[in-house]
């Protein structure tokens, strides 16, 4: 009962949050939730542009589309995504399914469909609250690009590992007819397709000066534009990036990897994470669990005979309650599996995954959109125990209380900042923590679990509630009785 009026009054706080949604202008990038779609790789939903595909063939095309993503928009909607990121769509180089082979930065790879099918998902995406940033490559084009040969045009490249980069120059960025060109480009797409955002591709590989200039006349064009920026290779200038441009946020992969090795195996302390936010993290890291270019977290966590649901269960819940952006690779919603980047890149199988994860995710996300603490309140690490610490989120008159217990047995963790008159009321596992004669809220959880709490004044029992549930029982007693007596006349009628 008390679980599912819970859920109930959760229902609707989002239902309202929904039905007076923030504005474009009010939005904070920290309330978004991402999910990150390689094209190619997520769904074919249109089999008439599927020329260059070959799924016996891993590194050619598979079929994934524009359509393929406007046929699941519903579903990401349900796990509660508002902002999709897609790999670059750009016209490719044969065989470009991941989209660095840009041939052409003014229109659409043919595989992918063409600009009304686009300009289709940024509305249908649009109409449902959500919106759509493209990855947009600034440092890199085909070997067959028309300026390719230009020496001007092109400088010398990193030395980058992926295989996408035995195909490509490095664009002279620091040449303002390149520079130009670029703006250029991101001006058309901004034009023609009503998009939200751009994710700029390597801005650890980019010339600082363009960066600077590149991001400030987007936002001159259109200040709520969102900028994200991928790390390619190197992190250690990312507090330098977002110092000097206009990015609202960038990858930190220092905190993907902390988070995989915390949540991957039972026992290792929560408290290493804050550790290294401390050191390392900011209110606009992008936070992940998952990549296109390494082993996914649910074959990491596997190899380390960790139940699927549980750890996914830890790592979401500070995902969506820490500070940053957290962003859900394609597939992450079905706990997909991946060995290494082709693997991790494999079409999505829509067919699998966990119901209780689904549900997991539609929840730890409704409390996102429901409590903006949760989003954009002050963090700190108010107390742990063994490998479970407890975080605390404070934003104008709403304070929020989260547990996170990675250890294998339960663990209590006192909190004394409280007011009095206050309870912690739990959103996750419907807990309630009041305060003991000491003056304590002890909150304690189970072993490998988490819970959510709001702090909200203690009325005691709800006697409303209470007195509501002991008539509708009370009632069906009597129904029963009622139906059971004349039953017995009946019978007794009857035998007569």
């Amino acid at each position: 009962m008390w679980k599912k009026m819970t859920a109930v009054l959760l229902l609707v706080m989002v239902i309202f949050s929904c039905a007076f949604p923030v504005s474009a202008e009010e939005q904070a990038v920290q309330e978004e939730i991402i999910y990150h779609i390689m094209v190619d790789r997520f769904n074919n939903g249109d089999r008439s542009n599927d020329e260059q595909v070959n799924t016996e063939n891993p590194n050619a095309y598979q079929g994934g589309d524009l359509q393929g993503i406007i046929m699941k928009l519903d579903d990401l909607q349900e796990i509660g995504v508002t902002t999709l990121v897609l790999s670059p769509i750009m016209a490719n180089a044969p065989d470009g399914f991941h989209g660095y082979w840009i041939e052409d930065f003014f229109a659409v790879e043919e595989q992918f469909g063409t600009m009304k099918d686009l300009q289709e998902l940024v509305g249908a995406a649009h109409e449902r609250g959500m919106k759509v940033v493209l990855e947009f490559v600034t440092n890199y084009a085909a070997t067959s690009y028309s300026q390719a040969a230009d020496t001007n045009w092109t400088r010398e490249a990193a030395d980058v590992t992926a295989d996408w980069a035995e195909q490509t120059v490095a664009l002279n960025q620091e040449n303002t007819e390149v520079a130009a060109h670029l703006l250029d480009a991101a001006q058309f797409w901004m034009q023609e397709t009503n998009i939200d955002g751009f994710q700029l591709h390597a801005v650890d590989q980019a010339s600082p000066e363009f960066l600077q200039i590149f991001t400030e006349e987007i936002k001159e064009i259109n200040p709520d534009f969102y900028l994200f920026g991928d790390i390619l290779m190197e992190d250690e200038n990312r507090e330098e990036i977002l110092r000097s441009t206009a990015l609202d946020a960038i990858d930190n992969p220092t905190m993907h990897e902390v988070m995989a090795d915390v949540f991957a195996q039972p026992g290792v302390p929560v408290s290493e994470i804050y550790q290294t936010w401390e050191e390392a993290g900011s209110n606009s890291d992008i936070l992940y669990m998952d990549h296109f270019y390494s082993e996914r977290f649910t074959q990491k966590l596997a190899e380390n005979g960790r139940n699927n649901l549980t750890a996914w269960t830890l790592a979401l819940t500070y995902m969506y309650t820490a500070p940053g952006v957290p962003q859900i690779l394609q597939g992450t919603e079905l706990s997909m599996y991946g060995e290494d980047a082709q693997d991790s890149q494999r079409l999505v199988p829509f067919n699998s995954g966990n119901p209780e994860l689904t549900e997991f995710h539609n929840r730890i996300s409704s409390l996102k959109h429901a409590f903006p603490a949760l989003s954009l309140g002050e963090f700190e690490m108010v107390g742990s125990s063994g490998a479970m610490s407890v975080f605390k989120r404070s934003y104008e008159h709403e304070t929020m209380f989260i547990a996170i217990n990675n250890d294998t047995e339960s663990q209590m963790v006192p909190v004394t900042d409280v007011a009095e008159g206050m309870q912690l009321r739990g959103y996750l596992a419907d807990n309630i923590v009041r305060e003991d004669a000491n003056g304590e809220f002890k909150i304690a959880i189970p072993r490998e679990s988490t819970e959510v709490y709001v702090v909200e004044p203690d009325r005691g029992l709800n006697w409303g509630l209470i007195g509501f549930a002991g008539g509708v029982i009370l009632l069906f007693i009597g129904g029963v009785a009622f139906l059971s007596y004349k039953q017995r006349k009946r019978n007794k009628a009857e035998s007569v």
